[in-house]
Order: C-alpha cells, then sequence, then structure tokens
C-alpha cells in the first residue's frame, strides 16, 4: 500500500477520470500533497492537531466480556473516541491544511452519515475556512444530530434531492459545485474514492489508525501481530488506513460491507466519482443504488485500493444485514458499556458471525477499528425496535 504513481493506478484500478477542467486542479492538488508529505514542517502541524485537538492516539481497548463470550481475544481500536467522534477528523485536519497551502478558503465535502461532515465543519472552524457540505435529503433526515452539528459549526448543508438521496449523489454534487470553483475551494473526500490523488492521499492521512495500532498491538501481544484485522467498509478509509499498517505482516485482511452496498463482494468494474473500480452495476451497466441501516456504508461501490487487494487475495471482504448490525450495537453496548456507529458495527458483526461458526479459531487474536460513536444512531435503532415490534432496549420486555 505504498505511493500509486503519477497515474494514480492500484493494479487495474484508480486512475483520474474527471471533466478537461478538473485536470490540472487534480494534478495540483497531487503535488501539493507529494511536497506537503515530505516537509517536516507539514507533518509536525498535522502531528500536533492530531495530538492536542484531536486527542491521538487513541486507546486499544480489550473488549473482555465479549471475548469471553465469543472465545477470541478482541481488541477495539477507539476511533469512536477521537474528537467529533470518528475517524473522519484524521484526514479532513490533513485536507484542510493542504487547502490552506494552497491559498484556498473554502473546503467542499459531501457526506452520509455526517460524520465527515461534522468534521468538515470542525477543521473548517478551526483554521479559518468556510465549509459547504453536500448531503443527501434522506440522510439529512435520518442523521438530523449532525446537520445540526454542522450548522452549529458554521458550515452550509446542502440538501441533494436526486437519485436515492443518499451518499453517491451528495458525492457527484459535490464535485460538480467544485468545477466551478476551483481557484477558491478545495473538494475534500471524506473516502478513499473519487480521482487520483483522493484514495492515495486519503489512505495516507487515515493510516496513522494502522500505524498507531501496530505499534499498540507489538507491546501488548505476544506474538506482536494480531491474527486478523477487521474493518467496515463503505468507500473504505478507515479500513484503509488500518489496513495499512499491517498489510506487510502474516495478519489476515477482513473489509465488512453493507449487505445492500457490497461493492467489493458483488460489484463489477466500472468508472464511477473519477476512479475505476468495483460498483453495484445492472447488466447494462448502470450504477445500482445502494441500501443500508447505516449511512455511512450506503455507497455502491469501493476504492480502488480495495478492490485492488481483493483481487490479490490479500484482503477479504464479506458482507453483513442491517439486523445483524443493528443486534450487534446492542450487544456491545451490553457487554463493554460501548454503543457503536452502525457502521462500525457491521465489522463487529461479522466478528461475531465468524466466531459463533468456527471460521475464527479459538483464541484467535482480533484488531477491529471501531471507526465511529453510535449517538448519531439512536433514532435509527428506535425506528427500527419499533418497526420490529419488539422492545426498546430497556423497555420491558
Amino acid at each position: 500500500m505504498g505511493d500509486p504513481g503519477p497515474t494514480g493506478r492500484f493494479g487495474h484500478y484508480g486512475g483520474g477520470y474527471v471533466p478537461e477542467s478538473l485536470v490540472e486542479t487534480c494534478r495540483q492538488v497531487a503535488e501539493t500533497f507529494r511536497q506537503a508529505w515530505s516537509d517536516p514542517e507539514f507533518r509536525d502541524s498535522l502531528t500536533r492537531l492530531l495530538a492536542v485537538h484531536v486527542g491521538r492516539p487513541t486507546p486499544l481497548t480489550p473488549a473482555l466480556r465479549l471475548s469471553a463470550e465469543l472465545g477470541v481475544h478482541l481488541m477495539l481500536k477507539r476511533e469512536d473516541l477521537t474528537h467529533t467522534g470518528s475517524h473522519k477528523i484524521n484526514n479532513v485536519l490533513g485536507q484542510a491544511l493542504l487547502a490552506r497551502r494552497m491559498g484556498r478558503s473554502h473546503l467542499i465535502a459531501e457526506t452520509g452519515a455526517g460524520q465527515h461532515g461534522v468534521a468538515t465543519a470542525t477543521a473548517a472552524a478551526l483554521l479559518g475556512l468556510r465549509a459547504t457540505v453536500f448531503m443527501g435529503e434522506r440522510d439529512i433526515e435520518r442523521q438530523a444530530l449532525n446537520v445540526f452539528r454542522m450548522q452549529l459549526l458554521g458550515a452550509d448543508v446542502v440538501p441533494v434531492g436526486t437519485g436515492s438521496r443518499t451518499l453517491s449523489d451528495a458525492t457527484g454534487e459535490a464535485m460538480r459545485n467544485w468545477v466551478g470553483r476551483t481557484d477558491e475551494a478545495h473538494y475534500c473526500a471524506g473516502s478513499v474514492i473519487g480521482p487520483h490523488p483522493y484514495p492515495w492521499m486519503v489512505r495516507t492521512f487515515q493510516r496513522v489508525i494502522g500505524d498507531e495500532a501496530r505499534g499498540q498491538c507489538a507491546r501488548e501481544l505476544v506474538n506482536a501481530v494480531p491474527d486478523y484485522v477487521v474493518a467496515c467498509v463503505g468507500g473504505g478509509s478507515n479500513a484503509a488506513g488500518t489496513f495499512a499498517g499491517f498489510v506487510d505482516t502474516s495478519a489476515r485482511l477482513v473489509g465488512v460491507e453493507a449487505a445492500g452496498g457490497a461493492g467489493a463482494t458483488l460489484g463489477r468494474v466500472g468508472v464511477l466519482h473519477g476512479c475505476r473500480s468495483r460498483f453495484l452495476q445492472d447488466d447494462a451497466g448502470q450504477i445500482v443504488e445502494a441500501h443500508s441501516i447505516a449511512a455511512g456504508l450506503d455507497y455502491p461501490g469501493v476504492g480502488p485500493e480495495h478492490a485492488h487487494l481483493r483481487d490479490l487475495g490479500r484482503a477479504r471482504y464479506e458482507t453483513v444485514t442491517d439486523d445483524e448490525a443493528a443486534a450487534t450495537v446492542v450487544r456491545l453496548a451490553r457487554t463493554e458499556g460501548i454503543v457503536p456507529a452502525l457502521e462500525s458495527a457491521h465489522a463487529l458483526a461479522w466478528v461475531v458471525r465468524a466466531a459463533g461458526a468456527g471460521e475464527l479459531p479459538a483464541g484467535a487474536t482480533v484488531l477491529l477499528t471501531l471507526s465511529g460513536r453510535g449517538d448519531k444512531d439512536v433514532s435509527t435503532l428506535k425506528d427500527v425496535s419499533t418497526s420490529k415490534g419488539t422492545p426498546t432496549p430497556g423497555d420491558p420486555a
């Protein structure tokens, strides 16, 4: 998981499929990032912000009670404990510093679950930039708390009413808006998708997760490296950052997708949002709408580096249903006192299922990135309980 070079290719995937008006802008972003990442002053500035503003390093928490139930040694990389409540802030602070380095005064972003939007609004407020966040109308309805947080931080939230009214459509609108504003605005992608250099750049900023976790595992584990490294995958930024720390080890890498948004598992090769990767498509090559209870996984594809890892067999990709994810939120809450985001719960649900089926050997060490906290999903979980006629957690049975 290194530098994909000037073409931005991960094997057959990646590249920069953008309008002519964006070719030079993407080249400038790539060159500025390459220079910045080689600049000790830039790296030091980002490291300091991640420490004093975000709260890094995040801890590695042993899930003792759940581990005993499952018969494995489960450790949680706690990105839910970062400022803003998810891994998104790692990437956004890096891109915000980059935007300022390029003389840009405005951040344009897309968001699904709202966590990337909140992170963008937070970084903009911190660094004195403006922020505009595009969000599907359906996601605005189910993530009202994060919408208010973005507005409280001073960002403009633009509803997107086209298509499925979710993350994919918000991404398209954000990129279209960027086309006419490249002189003053920087497109702040939230995942490892989009044209080069975004998949590489976002993974590089998120690599802090994997690098920290590898050092923590070396101190905590007898064998230094976990048997399995697991993370949820929508576009795939938290998984890409986590995997980057372990791709050169013996650890088995497992990305877990939503059953209704399984680009790596069920997708076909195609082009969307500026890159070649695997996307859900019909027989005519048209993009098929994704569906997930987790807004951050409601995307019909996967980042190009994940598609490459899949083809190489270095990482495997599994799917989890809405019901499995919702049930796992409750299980983690009641065994460990942690309410995870629905996105993260997909990864944990696979661990629960695999352990129960004997797919995970007894005593196996499992590192799981808990990419975000579940405050934002409480209303969704309550609606699920009501619609199924089951007691809301805490209600009498």
